[in-house]
């Protein structure tokens, strides 16, 4: 087992060090340019969203944000920084500007191959796209088990261990415990079915953001004298040579973009082909709207969460060095949160919420994955199963799983970027 785990180790950080992180952000740049600065038309995605948690385009946009809204905002944002410096958050938020384009360009293309089934519920994905547009059943069937397999890894698995980890710093907890109680919470929102997640994902994912949110604008308030020092150092430092700062690594221009850019691709999902997944029921959307609320999704996750965690932190490294020098690259954030009356209870109640938003999200990917491989009938038998890799999460270390999680996200990146250039044609940038 010790020789697979470093086998998978060793690919990843092959893979995820060079090869992809060029591939994708290549992807975000052909795309920003091929549908004309999408980008520009956020304003009009989020109009898109309607009245609010009563409509089905509302509906579907925080279901995607509650599979991408995950420990990664917050702890991800972290690594960068302690790995990479200040300058990582500028490259975060350049990927998360430019996967919007990319974000775009998949949703748009699987809502265009969608089909209804015989129940007549509409659903669609990459793995349509593969076998419908690209006429390789083979290939969308591969895709589709990549996508179940990670559903019960980064979906499941690794994020009833942060929240039991969680549970047990706070307010110690036994890991049995609370993998029992989180197996009841999540089991009563996924055997509603679909339509259940999505309206729990409506209440859910506003409530946990708007907490993150205002608990960050306070620690900027604050941080207030130390806002304009910390955009400086984020700038300057994305392009130019930093010393060590707090229990922040010195950062060269390389090492800023390569732990910023992996950081921005690994949060939002942008290219893996993951969130289209979560509008393609919406018989409600044309292509374009739907792709621009997707679009939408990677803009808060990344561009407005990711970056304002990462100003958080540098203000707050500025504010108080010392306060950071023996933190290890995972707990920048809760030094920063530190710095708040109440700030490491708020952050620990942050991280349930986001995986927990995370546990419910991906339950609905690894549904559209298995109805696709095995038909409506074997639902059942999946939401027990990931109810099970959700108790087992919370109880085992699984460094294994995170691993294989990396590389199964890694597989997935190469046929869903395959069929966005071979297709690239029939993806219409908005009407103007």
């Amino acid at each position: 087992m010790s020789f697979f785990y470093h086998l998978l180790s060793t690919a990843n950080r092959f893979l995820w060090n060079g090869p992809l992180l060029i591939l994708l952000l290549g992807t975000h740049l052909f795309f920003t340019l091929r549908l004309r600065f999408v980008q520009r038309h956020l304003p009009t995605a989020m109009h898109y969203t309607g009245d609010g948690k009563k409509t089905s385009a509302f509906r579907s946009l925080t279901t995607a944000l509650a599979a991408t809204l995950g420990t990664g905002n917050i702890v991800g944002v972290s690594s960068a920084i302690a790995l990479g410096g200040p300058g990582a958050v500028f490259w975060c938020w350049i990927t998360g500007l430019l996967g919007m384009a990319t974000a775009y360009a998949e949703c748009y293309l699987c809502m265009l191959h969608r089909r209804t089934g015989e129940d007549g519920t509409i659903r669609g994905g990459v793995m349509y796209v593969l076998e419908h547009a690209l006429h390789n059943k083979t290939a969308g069937r591969i895709f589709a088990s990549l996508l179940l397999i990670a559903s019960f890894g980064i979906g499941c698995s690794t994020q009833a261990g942060t929240v039991t980890e969680t549970v047990s710093d706070l307010i110690g907890i036994s890991p049995v415990i609370t993998g029992f109680i989180l197996v009841i919470a999540v089991g009563y929102v996924i055997l509603h079915g679909s339509a259940g997640i999505k309206k729990f994902c409506a209440v859910l994912v506003p409530a946990m953001a708007l907490l993150f949110l205002i608990s960050c604008s306070v620690l900027l308030i604050l941080n207030r004298n130390y806002i304009f020092p910390a955009l400086k150092l984020i700038l300057s430092s994305a392009f130019t040579p930093t010393a060590a700062l707090g229990g922040v690594a010195g950062g060269s221009f390389l090492f800023s973009a390569r732990y910023g850019i992996a950081r921005g691709l690994f949060t939002n999902e942008a290219g893996i082909g993951t969130a289209p997944l979560a509008f393609t029921e919406n018989k409600e959307s044309s292509p374009e709207q739907a792709a621009l609320l997707s679009m939408s999704a990677v803009f808060w996750d990344t561009v407005v969460l990711c970056a304002l965690t990462g100003l958080v932190i540098v203000s707050s490294l500025l504010r108080n060095p010392s306060l950071f020098s023996t933190r290890s690259v995972t707990t920048l954030t809760g030094a920063a949160f530190s710095l708040l009356p109440g700030g490491e209870l708020l952050l620990g109640i942050s991280l349930i919420a986001f995986a927990y938003a995370t546990l419910i999200g991906w339950s609905y990917f690894g549904a559209q994955a298995v109805t696709y491989l095995f038909q409506a009938d074997a639902l059942p038998t999946y939401r027990i199963c990931y109810l099970g890799m959700i108790f087992l999460g919370s109880v085992l270390s699984l460094p294994l799983i995170w691993e294989m999680t990396d590389f199964i996200n890694a597989c997935m990146v190469l046929p869903n970027v395959a069929a966005l250039f071979l297709l690239h044609r029939s993806i219409k940038p908005p009407r103007n």
